[in-house]
C-alpha cells in the first residue's frame, strides 16, 4: 500500500474564524473595538506630536514615552484592522506570508513594549536617585544607543518564531485558525508535525525575557522608594512619587493582562476559548488607548501642553 503525505510545506490560505461562539455578534463587537482603536490612534498621535514640536518635552523620559506610543500604535494596528475586517466584512482569509508578518509585528511590539517600560524605569531611577548626574548619564547619544539596543534585542527574540513556523508542514491548503489574528503557538498547533521546539521557544524565551524586564523594573522601583522615603520633606516625597505614578499605572495595565493571557493560553485548558480570544483582543487595543490618557492626566508637562493645544484648536 502506498502512503500519501497530504501535508504541504506552507498552506495557500489561513481562515481566521474570529471569536468562536460569538460569530452572530461580530458586527456589534466590532463597534467598541473600532472606537477604542480610534482613541488609541488619536491619543498616541497627539502624544507624538506634542513631544516632537515642544522643546520642553525633549527629555529622555519623553523620548522613551514617544517610543512607547509608536510601539503601541504598531501593536494595535498589527491586529485591530484585520479583526474589524473579519467582524464587518467577513474577510477571513489571510495568506501564509501575511500571517507570519502579522504574527511577527504583534509579538515584536509586545516584547519591545516591555523593554521600553524597563528603560523608563531606569530613567526614573537615575532622575530620582542621581539627579545631579542625570544629564551626564542619559545623554542623547546614550539614549539612541539604548533605543537601538532594545529594538534589536526584540527583533532577535521574535525572528526565530518566523523560521520555526516556516519549517512546519500543514495539512491542507485552507486551514481554520480559531482566532482573530495570527499568533505563534496558535498557528504552530495547526501543523502536521512535532511542535515541541515551537512551544518551548515560543513560551520560554519571550516569557523569560519579559520576566527579566519585570525583575529589573521591580529593582528600580525598590531603589527609588528607598530614596523617596528618606527625603526630608513630605512635598518632595509627593513630587517624586507623582513623577512615577503614571509609569506605574502603565506597567500594571501592560503586564497584568499580558501574563494572564500567556498563562491561560499555556496552562489553562479549562479557560473557555471564547473568553481567551476576547481577552487577547482587548489586550492589543485597550493598553494602547489608555496609555496616552494616563500620561496626559498624570504628567503635568503633557497635561499643560494638551490644554494649550485644545485652546488653540478652539480659536481656529
Amino acid at each position: 500500500m502506498v502512503a500519501f503525505n497530504l501535508s504541504v510545506p506552507s498552506p495557500g490560505l489561513f481562515l481566521l474564524v474570529g471569536i468562536p461562539g460569538l460569530e452572530h455578534f461580530h458586527v456589534w463587537i466590532g463597534i467598541p473595538f473600532c472606537m477604542i482603536y480610534v482613541v488609541a490612534l488619536m491619543g498616541n498621535g497627539v502624544l507624538l506630536y506634542l513631544i516632537a514640536v515642544e522643546r520642553s518635552l525633549h527629555e529622555p523620559m519623553f523620548f522613551f514615552l514617544s517610543m512607547l506610543a509608536m510601539t503601541d500604535l504598531l501593536l494595535s494596528t498589527a491586529g485591530v484592522p484585520k479583526t474589524l475586517s473579519i467582524f464587518w466584512l467577513d474577510a477571513r482569509e489571510i495568506t501564509f506570508p501575511g500571517c507570519l508578518t502579522q504574527m511577527f509585528f504583534l509579538h515584536y511590539s509586545f516584547v519591545l513594549d516591555s523593554a521600553i517600560l524597563m528603560a523608563m524605569a531606569f530613567d526614573r531611577y537615575v532622575a530620582i536617585c542621581s539627579p545631579l548626574r542625570y544629564a551626564t548619564i542619559l545623554t542623547p547619544r546614550t539614549i539612541m544607543k539604548v533605543a537601538a539596543g532594545l529594538s534589536f534585542r526584540s527583533f532577535c527574540i521574535i525572528l526565530p518564531d518566523v523560521f520555526l513556523l516556516t519549517r512546519l508542514p500543514f495539512c491542507g491548503t485552507r486551514i481554520l485558525i480559531p482566532h482573530t489574528y495570527c499568533e505563534h503557538i496558535g498557528v504552530a498547533r495547526l501543523a502536521c508535525a512535532d511542535i515541541s521546539i515551537n512551544i518551548w521557544y515560543g513560551f520560554c524565551v519571550p516569557i523569560m525575557t519579559v520576566i527579566s524586564d519585570v525583575v529589573l523594573i521591580a529593582v528600580s522601583y525598590t531603589l527609588i522608594l528607598r530614596v523617596v522615603f528618606r527625603l526630608p520633606s513630605q512635598d518632595a516625597r509627593q513630587k517624586a512619587l507623582g513623577t512615577c505614578g503614571s509609569h506605574v499605572c502603565v506597567i500594571l495595565m501592560f503586564y497584568t493582562p499580558a501574563f494572564f493571557s500567556i498563562l491561560a493560553h499555556r496552562f489553562g485548558p479549562n479557560v473557555s476559548r471564547t473568553f481567551h480570544i476576547m481577552f487577547a483582543n482587548l489586550y492589543i487595543v485597550i493598553p494602547p488607548a489608555l496609555n496616552p490618557i494616563v500620561y496626559g492626566v498624570k504628567t503635568k508637562q503633557i497635561r499643560d501642553k494638551i490644554i494649550v493645544l485644545y485652546r488653540m484648536m478652539l480659536h481656529l
